[in-house]
């Protein structure tokens, strides 16, 4: 075991003393801990990852799935290609709904993805 000597702003002893006190019988250090292991779990997060997309063309109406906008039979949307990866945005499971994104969504999700 190691004593670490930091300093915390008073809302943040206040948030820890209340998870704490809440979930965890008052062990602040325990608390910390399932605090970082969590935070670990999601950085890097191994799951499934969008990999590309194809193009579909609708055989009737639908909605993009990210931002809504309704599209009209013969416009083309993407389907994304799922794969197993790690990332921040990782799934941890398959989407069960039909996935359909518009041109404009996607190049956003293309680009925030890009280094």
């Amino acid at each position: 075991m190691k004593r670490l000597n930091f300093t915390l702003d008073n809302s943040t002893v206040n948030l820890l003393d209340t998870l704490a006190d809440k979930y965890y019988q008052g062990n602040k250090s325990r608390t910390i801990r399932e605090a970082l292991q969590s935070l670990a779990a999601h950085t890097g997060h191994d799951g499934w990852v969008i990999t590309g997309y194809t193009p579909v063309e609708l055989v009737e109406d639908a909605d993009c799935r990210t931002c809504g906008t309704h599209h009209e039979k013969g416009d083309v949307l993407f389907h994304p290609v799922f794969e197993r990866g790690s990332s921040p945005q990782a799934m941890s499971s398959l989407p069960k709904e039909h996935w359909l994104d518009c041109g404009e969504c996607v190049e956003k999700n293309v680009s925030t993805d890009s280094p």
